[in-house]
Order: C-alpha cells, then sequence, then structure tokens
C-alpha cells in the first residue's frame, strides 16, 4: 500500500466507524423519534377538563387558559371532550400560580417598547377511575412577547399575547401528556 491508499483507508475505517456510532448513539441514550408510541393507554378516550384555579390577580386567566385546554384536546382528537367529570376517563386540571409581565425592550425615552408576559402553571392528567397520574408538572412555565404602544392599544395586544401564550401551553403541555414526559 502506497501513502495515499493508508490515507483513504483510514479515512473510510473513521467514517465508517461514524456512521455506526452515529447509528447505535439513539439507541443507547433511550431517544426515540416522534410518532412514537405513546404513553396514554389506548382505552382512555374521554376527558374532562376541570376548572382551572386562578391564584393571580388577572381577570379571566382561568377561562382563557381552561379554553385553551378545552381547544387543544378538541383540535388533535385523540380525546373526546365531556361535560362533566364523571362521565370522562380522564381529568386534565390547572392552577395558574403566577402571570408576571416583565419589560422585554426599551425605547430611547427608556420607557418600554416591548413587555414579556410569563405565566407558570401547575397541570396535572389523571385517570378519573384509579386516581393514577399520568402526567404532571408543578411548575409549567410559558412566556409570550407583546408590544408597548399606547394604553388602550397596549392593553389589546396584551390581551391577545395572554391567548397565545394559554394556546402554546396547551400544546406544549398536551404533547408532553401524550408522550409521557
Amino acid at each position: 500500500m502506497n501513502v495515499g491508499q493508508r490515507k483513504i483507508f483510514r479515512w473510510n475505517a473513521g467514517v465508517g466507524i461514524l456512521i455506526i456510532l452515529t447509528a447505535l448513539l439513539p439507541a443507547g441514550c433511550g431517544y426515540r423519534f416522534a410518532g412514537g408510541e405513546e404513553s396514554v393507554a389506548p382505552g382512555l378516550r374521554t376527558v374532562f377538563v376541570d376548572v382551572f384555579t386562578n391564584k393571580t390577580g388577572e381577570a379571566y386567566a382561568d377561562n382563557i387558559f381552561r379554553s385553551a385546554f378545552i381547544s387543544r384536546f378538541v383540535q388533535e382528537g385523540r380525546f373526546k371532550p365531556t361535560r362533566g367529570r364523571g362521565e370522562a376517563d380522564v381529568i386534565c386540571r390547572g392552577t395558574i400560580l403566577s402571570l408576571q409581565a416583565s419589560p422585554l425592550s426599551y425605547k430611547a425615552t427608556n420607557l418600554s417598547a416591548e413587555d414579556r408576559i410569563t405565566v407558570t402553571l401547575e397541570i396535572s392528567f389523571e385517570e378519573r377511575e384509579s386516581g393514577r397520574t399520568i402526567w404532571a408538572d408543578g411548575a409549567f412555565t410559558g412566556t409570550g412577547d407583546y408590544p408597548v404602544t399606547t394604553v388602550g392599544v397596549t392593553e389589546t395586544s396584551r390581551k391577545n399575547a395572554l391567548s397565545k401564550l394559554a394556546g402554546d401551553t396547551a400544546e406544549r403541555a398536551y404533547r408532553l401528556m401524550m408522550s409521557g414526559f
């Protein structure tokens, strides 16, 4: 073998080892690809989204977040929402622990140009009959940003940001509930 052939051989062997390690890495760390098996038993088909508890000063935040969770369950189609607890296989519960706004960016006048709203929720998803918790998070957080302009416009932007935040939070929580993380 000449020097050029040895370099090609070493390069091919290195690439081969890299390919093998890359293929084995997902199997060794518990990683799995999306679209895999759900952590929720297939026989559980109905859900009741309980009234959310609101421990903040934000009026109607409980309704906004509960509606977002109901919409998420409807949109995904995996569960059929029920009108009452007694009719459901699983129950989703939530408590809004905190809802805070803080400046994200400033104008040249040192006034806020954009604010960030942060929510912290306690969420649980459990089987109704057994009471077994399928998924829970005691400090589930999310953020949303909105522009600060004039008083009336800013309030509208804030409400829109809160609705979007509720929808995004419900989507993220739903994915985690279904995956078992």
